[in-house]
């Protein structure tokens, strides 16, 4: 078996890191291997245009640190050694970009800032160089804790058919619903223009399930899980139920939730618990979308910020970003559990894992 590539954004303020770190992936026994380190600032969310000849990075500069508007830079990959070469960087037009996709045709890079709630469209030529974004959307709103003053976009994404762009707002407790004009590089509001969660949830992250027809979004705030169906034809999201992430009986204190993803073969989803550093497991029933809790593995450090499953979807890989560390773990497709293999890289403020 061919070794997977591995690219990891970092936190270079945490003095830990350097920028992205390439590793290759032995996808016998799952272990990471260095390659390359590619020095940027605050490279913290990756991704790859969908012939994955290019990656993309945010650049996470805070207006109110006084840093500026954050920033997004493209690469070009060498499909040998996986090693990285600079092309470009645009400013996102709003401060802490988090998040980022390219359309399915590669012509587009749309970027989440989460500081000031924009959504900014960049278009994107062959040689996957940027120009300057041609579409800014700005949410509107507020929640009612005390992270969500304004609007925060989190996390973009396609729906499964690739008709409709969503975006997390954790500020307004909504995921908003575009549809994206690739030609002109313009997001405009969908119909419906978004889906509504419960109040002080702060949505973070959505995942859908392999079918196409259910969506699970984790609550940041109140660390919770929502489960929802979705109508392909319509772009509607219904709730299905909520549940908390976290045993019961636990004391929420600097706690949130980061990251979710649909296991392999859709049975099971899981979220990682920053401060309680565990990952929850829901098990899916695959006729009705709906969660039941199927435990809590501790990730092995200290605030799991992102984790990844391999190609194979043998391993998950959790990045805890405060311990400086990258746990790997094998998945039990029948049960769900996770397993530690005992294999840990070390890495300085590890945000996001991507796999190509």
């Amino acid at each position: 078996m061919k070794p997977h590539l591995v690219y990891v954004g970092t936190y270079t303020r945490s003095g830990q890191a350097e920028g992205i770190y390439t590793f290759e992936q032995d996808p016998a026994t799952g272990k990471l291997t260095q390659l390359h380190i590619t020095p940027d600032y605050d490279p913290s969310f990756l991704a790859f245009d969908p012939s994955q000849n290019f990656l993309f990075a945010v650049n996470e500069y805070r207006v109110a640190a006084g840093e500026g508007d954050g920033k997004v830079a493209s690469y070009a990959i060498d499909q040998d050694t996986g090693a990285l070469t600079f092309i470009s960087r645009q400013t996102t037009h709003g401060g802490e970009p988090c998040h980022l996709m390219t359309d399915t045709t590669g012509r587009v890079l749309v970027v989440a800032n989460h500081e000031n709630g924009t959504v900014a469209v960049f278009p994107l030529d062959s040689d996957g160089r940027l120009s300057p974004a041609s579409d800014l959307q700005r949410h509107e709103g507020s929640g009612p804790g005390p992270s969500q003053q304004g609007p925060h976009a989190h996390f973009v994404t396609y729906d499964p058919p690739k008709q409709r762009v969503l975006v997390c707002d954790k500020g307004i407790d909504k995921v908003m619903i575009y549809q994206l004009d690739v030609e002109a590089g313009k997001l405009s509001p969908a119909d419906p223009p978004f889906a509504r969660l419960h109040s002080g949830a702060a949505p973070r992250h959505i995942a859908f399930h392999p079918n196409g027809r259910f969506a699970y979004v984790n609550g940041e705030a109140d660390l919770t899980i929502t489960a929802f169906t979705y109508d392909a034809e319509t772009g509607t999201l219904d709730e299905l139920h909520s549940l908390s992430t976290l045993p019961a009986g636990t004391v929420v204190e600097r706690m949130s939730t980061a990251q979710i993803l649909v296991g392999p073969g859709g049975k099971f989803v899981y979220v990682s618990n920053r401060g309680h550093n565990t990952i929850a497991i829901f098990a899916i029933d695959q006729e009705t979308g709906r969660l039941t809790a199927a435990g809590h593995v501790a990730t092995g450090g200290e605030t799991p910020r992102n984790f990844a499953i391999d190609p194979s979807g043998t391993y998950l890989y959790a990045a805890n970003q405060n311990s400086n560390t990258i746990v790997q773990f094998r998945i039990d497709h029948e049960t769900g559990q996770l397993t530690p293999t005992g294999d840990t890289t070390a890495v300085g403020g590890p945000v996001c894992i991507l796999f190509a």
